[in-house]
């Protein structure tokens, strides 16, 4: 028993020992942190409680295009604020702002127990003195050290300031989003008005935000679709409304008030901004939204950033113009809501660089920050998308050429059976007449032969990330699960631009700070997705798109590739296309999908694309596509894709590109002299009186009567139209015929000809 009492001691001396040892080496920590943050506290000086600089944004030659930040900072004296404005802040920030010394322990006590029985933080332990050295001096990390500066600093300002000194310092300081700083700026910025016209309602709406400007952003509205606008409705209404009870709780306003406030409509401001102020405005947006992305909004709208970008002036605004001429789109209709106008999106790039030298996302621009089609909208890419998951992956994979053959014939996969948008079926095909013509069975058979998941790391190669397992054969079509969006296609066709190499598109260059620091250089990132020879072979066909298929609306003048994409009733159209110099993608569609029977990609987007182009091209000379070495020329028959053979008519010959090793090595094997019947033209019996021979397609499967090609195949069934008793005088064929053996008798040229028709 004793044995076992002395073991107990033990072991509570130990626990003691490494207590104490605990607490004494919290406290070195904690004396260590005291004295770091006290040895490297800054010295408060007015200049800091002021407004900070703005960003400035510069083009591809280093020019400034414009300010964020600056020019929407307003200082105003704290009489100018009613009273109601002022005390929603104090209300939702800092109840016992008049009370305190600077810092307020029931305060952040208050707070805490406030998050907790509401789940969710509807206020903050800060004071406002806190928030103010915190903004003007610190940093926004989140650490002790951090934490005990502010503590520090705020008694400091509290002994050099008064209370409504600091308050109006806060007013004017604090970051309401969209660019504004301080309750003038935001006053005009949200509601168009002065800040001594600020209703009940808009001065709680305004206290609600410095918490966190982005999420409880009004504007936000405008921006969203469906129940991701109702959710941001929902949070905006929710925080001002929890402000407006705070000020009922703190005895600023009567129950009654704060209900009728609650009752107000939201009626925000606008109104256009001023192009001048904001040119280019789609471009910046998009630069300004990259920049929050990694640097903050504070820092963005009042760190003093000098930002470098690839805008291209003359080229924005040529996309601009294009994008805002009513006619280049569909005329608008109407539902139940009203005139419902369609909309698009514009993208050019220097495929060398990966430089987003234009970048357009709607027809017309209304508010900062506004949604980007260009960059955010996902849309189907219709027929657009066969290079990048049909017949880029068939050339790089499988080794096919521009003359390989395809036959256009009816088929199913399981339950999928794909149709070809004229309900036409051409039969054999080279890849080139079918990318040409946009011949969607051709691409869904070589999505099949190559597989899904090699076309999905085609496409990744491209930097567009697709998942195998929700996606099939409709994908060669561009039926995807998601969507792309037009800064996507055109960064993907800047890879068949750039001899296979995708360059990962950007319009950011360098960031510097204001006092020439480096923040970021850009690196472009890139990697081959394809062979030289395959990006070629592509480019290619897609010139003959242009110059003689369903892109011809795009033709400007000089070496052009490209293709058009249109999805089911329209409700998506597309033009892709690129030069040796630049890249651009074309999507014109409504916000919400709506049919657009009469339009489609080689139509509106592709006038588009030729307007945009050409006029950025003008001046400069004409550059044509490089040939790699690797591409070769060779001789094929065009119904086989196989080596002319000794049945080969020489009007099938076609000689078009190939990759160096893939042009075939055995012989047109599809041809064969066949002897018909010279009047039904069907196998003959022993009872036609008249037989030709002539060379005929032969392969192991029947096709329909509907192909167009159809006439030129062996035939299956015998004749049909001679038989026991009748004469040759009764079909109208001589009676003692010689058998011809390359030319069809007057008859059958006619049958052809009505085929041919067909």
């Amino acid at each position: 028993m004793a044995r076992r009492l002395k073991r107990k001691l033990k072991l509570s001396r130990f626990f003691f020992l490494l207590l104490g040892i605990a607490i004494i080496g919290a406290g070195c920590v904690l004396a260590a942190v005291l004295f770091t943050s006290i040895r490297d506290l800054p010295v408060i000086s007015p200049g800091a409680l002021e407004s900070g600089a703005s960003t400035m944004i510069y083009d591809k030659d280093g020019n400034l295009v414009t300010n964020v930040g600056l020019k929407n900072s307003v200082p105003v004296d704290l009489e100018e604020i009613p009273d109601n404005v002022k005390n929603a802040f104090l209300a939702i920030e800092d109840p016992a702002f008049y009370q305190h010394h600077g810092i307020s322990i029931r305060g952040i006590a208050r707070a805490a127990w406030s998050d907790l029985i509401s789940r969710q933080i509807v206020e903050g332990g800060s004071t406002i003195t806190q928030q103010l050295v915190k903004v003007s001096f610190l940093s926004l990390d989140q650490t002790l050290k951090r934490k005990i500066q502010e503590v520090i600093l705020a008694f400091q300002v509290e002994r050099r300031y008064t209370k409504d000194e600091i308050l109006e310092m806060y007013l004017n300081n604090t970051f309401f989003g969209q660019g504004a700083y301080g309750i003038q700026a935001a006053a005009q910025t949200f509601f168009g008005k002065d800040v001594s016209e600020l209703t009940l309602e808009e001065g709680a709406l305004l206290a609600g935000l410095p918490q966190a400007p982005s999420a409880y952003n009004p504007f936000k509205i405008y921006t969203l679709e469906g129940q991701e606008k109702e959710k941001q409705i929902n949070t905006v209404i929710s925080r001002r409304n929890a402000v407006l009870n705070s000020m009922v709780k703190n005895n600023f306003i009567s129950q009654e008030q704060a209900n009728q406030a609650k009752d107000t409509e939201l009626k925000l401001d606008t109104n256009e901004v001023s192009q001048r102020q904001y040119p280019y405005p789609y471009f910046l947006d998009y630069v300004t939204e990259q920049l929050i992305e990694k640097y903050g909004e504070a820092e963005v709208f009042k760190g003093g950033l000098k930002v470098y970008t690839s805008l291209d002036p003359k080229i924005q605004l040529i996309a601009e113009a294009a994008m805002s001429r009513s006619s280049n789109f569909p005329s608008s209709s109407a539902d139940a809501n009203g005139v419902m106008q369609p909309q698009g999106a514009a993208v050019v790039i220097d495929p060398d660089t990966g430089h987003i030298v234009a970048l357009v996302g709607g027809r017309e621009h209304t508010q900062k920050r506004s949604w980007n089609r260009a960059s955010q909208t996902t849309r189907q890419p219709g027929s657009a998308f066969k290079p990048i998951a049909a017949y880029g992956p068939a050339i790089e994979y499988l080794g096919r050429g521009a003359a390989s053959v395809v036959d256009d014939v009816p088929v199913s996969y399981g339950s999928y059976s794909p149709r070809n948008s004229d309900g036409v079926f051409r039969g054999l095909l080279t890849l080139r007449e079918a990318l040409t013509r946009s011949v969607n069975i051709v691409a869904v058979k070589l999505l099949n032969d190559t597989g899904i998941n090699n076309a999905v790391r085609f496409a990744s190669g491209l930097g567009i990330n697709l998942d195998p397992d929700v996606h099939g054969l409709s994908m060669a079509l561009g039926g995807l699960h998601e969507g792309v969006t037009p800064l996507q296609m055109a960064a993907a066709y800047g890879a068949f631009a750039n001899h296979g190499v995708y360059i990962e598109p950007t319009a950011i260059i360098r960031v510097e700070k204001a006092d020439g620091i480096i923040l970021d250089q850009h690196v472009s990132k890139q990697r081959s997705a394809m062979k030289a020879t395959t990006a070629y072979l592509i480019t290619d066909m897609l010139r003959s798109v242009i110059q003689s298929g369903t892109g011809t609306g795009a033709q400007i003048g000089r070496p052009a590739a490209g293709k058009t994409g249109t999805t089911d009733e329209g409700k998506d159209i597309w033009f892709v296309g690129y030069t040796p110099e630049l890249t651009a993608a074309v999507w014109i569609g409504y916000d919400t999908p709506t049919s657009m029977p009469q339009a489609y990609g080689g139509m509106y987007p592709a006038k588009i694309w030729q307007e945009i182009m050409s006029k950025a091209l003008s001046g400069l000379p004409v550059q044509d596509f490089n040939r790699p070495a690797g591409v070769i020329s060779a001789t094929v028959d065009s119904k086989s894709g196989l080596l002319p053979g000794p049945n080969t008519p020489a009007d099938s010959l076609v000689t078009d590109l190939f990759a160096e090793g893939t042009v075939p090595t055995e012989q047109d094997n599809v041809h064969v002299f066949v002897e018909v019947c010279a009047a039904s033209g069907q196998l003959p019996n022993q009872y036609c009186p008249d037989r030709i021979i002539k060379p005929l397609i032969k392969l192991p499967y029947p096709v329909p009567a509907t192909v167009l090609d159809y006439a030129q195949r062996v035939p299956t069934e015998t004749c049909t139209i001679h038989g026991q008793g009748i004469t040759p005088e009764q079909t109208g064929a001589p009676v003692n015929p010689a058998i011809p053996v390359t030319k069809p008798n007057k008859t059958n040229q006619t049958e052809d000809q009505s085929d041919k028709n067909q």
